[in-house]
């Protein structure tokens, strides 16, 4: 469990960091701010790289939001899974 656990924080952030330094325009068509991408990077990096996937200098549309928002639950399923296994190791049952 440990291992998904491990694999499912870092997982993301390490495809963002290659993507980035791979396609560094890509990720500058996404954010005009920097500062969205790093927050994004600590916080959400699935929703983040999902935003990153879809987006084009037009905006999203359609289909695009929908990736982005199974992005962003992917996300809060991470945190939530992760608060539940701290629940146990504290003793709470």
């Amino acid at each position: 469990m440990c291992v998904i656990l491990s694999a499912a924080i870092l997982g993301p952030r390490a495809v963002a960091i290659i993507w980035w330094l791979l396609d560094p325009a890509r990720w500058s068509t996404a954010f005009n701010n920097g500062l969205f991408a790093i927050l994004g990077f600590l916080f959400l990096p699935w929703t983040t790289l999902a935003y990153v996937l879809v987006s084009s200098p037009t905006g999203i549309t359609g289909f695009g939001i929908v990736v982005v928002i199974i992005g962003l639950f992917i996300d809060i399923g991470t945190y939530g899974s992760s608060a539940y296994t701290r629940k146990d190791d504290l003793g709470f049952r």
